[in-house]
């Protein structure tokens, strides 16, 4: 039970943090401005993101956002939640990942509701701005590091699935 307190705090100070820079960011720069920090390489800038992951769904008709950007993503966080609590005594990376998505996906959708929109700010790029990847946030970031955990879970298991079969069918390892 401990653990998932803990993953609970964890998420509360998340979001916490994501709203925070957000609303930082919402009071002290324009929309469209942008500060360098490492220049050629790294800006703060306020950037309005109607649509997902890299501006998916940016121009789509309204009742396809409020589906899929509002909708969905609340039912998403239900079933995230559910297996957080399914995994909760199993890897704690698993369920750390878990936490994290909610946490992510919380984050962003209370700028949805709020305001129509994510606010995305962290902005990389390769020498000028105009060679930029996609600005993102610290809810996105969070959905990111819970993605690769779960790419390491999987590569892990697949490695584990592997090794069982090889001492399986080696009668050295039997005895």
């Amino acid at each position: 039970m401990a653990r998932f307190w803990a993953l609970c705090l964890m998420m509360a100070t998340l979001i916490i943090i994501d709203q925070l820079t957000k609303g930082a960011i919402q009071t002290n720069l324009f929309y469209g401005q942008s500060i360098p920090v490492i220049d050629g390489l790294f800006s703060i800038a306020y950037v309005k993101n109607t649509g997902a992951a890299f501006g998916f769904g940016a121009g789509g008709p309204e009742w396809f956002r409020q589906i899929f950007f509002l909708a969905l993503p609340v039912i998403f966080c239900g079933w995230i939640f559910f297996l957080m609590i399914k995994t909760i005594k199993g890897a704690f990376f698993i369920s750390l990942a878990y936490a994290l998505i909610i946490a992510g996906a919380v984050g962003n959708l209370i700028d949805r509701f709020s305001l129509g929109y994510v606010v995305d700010f962290l902005l990389f790029y390769w020498k000028e701005e105009a060679n930029h990847f996609p600005a993102f946030n610290v809810a996105d970031s969070c959905i990111t590091i819970a993605a690769g955990l779960l790419i390491i879970d999987f590569f892990l298991q697949l490695k584990a699935k592997k090794a069982g079969e090889s001492n399986a069918s080696n009668p050295v390892s039997k005895l």
